[in-house]
């Protein structure tokens, strides 16, 4: 996967990069990430890349031509149709199914903006997804384009140690992760379930299944409405009901 990045502030990224697993994934070659200024695009002396909105009011927007120019020259370098990412307020929630869907493209480009907003022609245009990691205002889209990255990137083929961590994430099955022990089995009197340490595998599966369940009753039910519940599952949930 290649990843660019159009963003005024791109030492922002050198820390993220070039740590943990978003360094090893590039060590694996599976991903190769390009950070550009796009005020390198700016079309006038003074490398203005915001004006002031028509109607006026407050604030600037950034202007279509730089983010216009700097897509087009990524494209014509990669000869190829990119999905072009807006990380914006507005923009769609941002999920795990997201990142999933992400993760099986070949080439992201993530616009970080700045000031009031985006030229609407730069939404219209040049933007295939509008993408928002909650419902709050960030300084620019940089730390939302790190989320994004970091959430696919580790989604890669080769990227994690073990396979099956990516499968067993909170939100990729459609629940929350179970609890997790390591030695010792008793610390302070506070001991590891029974069942994690019996060895036997059919009850560690179903203990595991009934405690993820268990922790998106108690902490995330709205992840419920839309979950296909097992008979076995739907009577869990009624004891746990019962027993309030």
């Amino acid at each position: 996967m290649r990843i660019d990045v159009l963003s005024l502030f791109p030492g922002m990224f050198e820390g993220i990069f070039g740590d943990s697993i978003l360094k090893k994934a590039t060590e694996k070659a599976a991903v190769t990430y390009n950070v550009i200024n796009f005020r390198e695009y700016a079309d006038n002396k003074h490398n203005q890349v915001d004006d002031y909105p028509y109607g006026g009011g407050a604030g600037m927007v950034l202007k279509p031509q730089p983010i216009f120019d700097a897509v087009d020259a990524l494209k014509k370098e990669e000869g190829s149709t990119p999905r072009v990412i807006l990380m914006c307020p507005q923009g769609e929630r941002y999920t795990q199914q997201k990142a999933e869907e992400l993760s099986k493209e070949d080439h992201l480009v993530f616009i970080c903006g700045h000031y009031e907003g985006y030229d609407e022609r730069i939404r219209e245009h040049v933007v295939t997804d509008e993408i928002s990691i909650g419902d709050y205002v960030l300084t620019g889209g940089e730390l939302g384009a790190m989320v994004v990255i970091d959430s696919v990137v580790r989604l890669l083929p080769g990227v994690l140690g073990n396979e099956d961590s990516p499968i067993l994430d909170s939100f990729s099955s459609g629940l929350l992760e179970h609890p997790h022990y390591t030695r010792p089995s008793d610390f302070r009197g506070m001991k590891v379930p029974g069942e994690l340490i019996s060895g036997n595998h059919r009850l560690i599966d179903e203990w595991r299944e009934k405690e993820s369940l268990r922790r998106t009753y108690e902490r995330r039910p709205d992840l419920l409405e839309s979950y296909p519940l097992t008979d076995r599952q739907k009577a869990w949930i009624e004891e746990w009901r019962n027993s309030k």
